[in-house]
């Protein structure tokens, strides 16, 4: 008895089927991966600008450099944490090798606070900076928006 080995159309569409089904299940949790990736630099890249904001805040408390008193001691903007203030005694001290991109918005560009405005605000009183946070308009995984961040 002779079998036939060939594969008929109907296999071949059922296979292309399947194959479709699985690749279009694999799509969400790849974009939710992506996603999910650029949160964490999202996370990363605020709390190094808000950890040199602090430590300039903490430099100026120990009085190391001359700094206006309407800035209460913050930095007057976020150029300043990389170029760096003269201390008293000539070095210059530098917060940031550079200012991280927000991932979500794909620029350098920051929201920012100043220790005058109000916690909400996304109007930036330009006085100095006390706090960042991200202008994008989108929310994240777990449903907040990542300007609240």
């Amino acid at each position: 008895m002779k079998s036939d080995i060939g594969i008929t159309y109907i296999e071949i569409l059922i296979v292309v089927v399947i194959v479709s089904i699985l690749t279009l299940s694999a799509i969400p949790l790849v974009e939710n991966s992506i996603k999910r990736e650029k949160e964490i630099e999202l996370k990363r890249a605020l709390r190094t600008i808000r950890q040199a904001i602090d430590e300039y805040k903490k430099a100026a408390d120990k009085k190391l450099f001359e700094y206006e008193d309407d800035t209460y001691g913050y930095p007057p903007d976020l150029e300043t944490l990389v170029k760096g203030v003269k201390t008293k005694n000539g070095k210059i001290l530098r917060f940031l090798r550079k200012i991280p991109k927000d991932p979500m918005t794909e620029d350098g560009e920051w929201g920012l606070r100043s220790y005058q405005d109000d916690r909400d605000s996304n109007i930036w009183g330009g006085e100095n900076v006390y706090d960042v946070y991200s202008k994008s308009e989108g929310k994240a995984l777990d449903g907040s928006k990542y300007s609240e961040w």
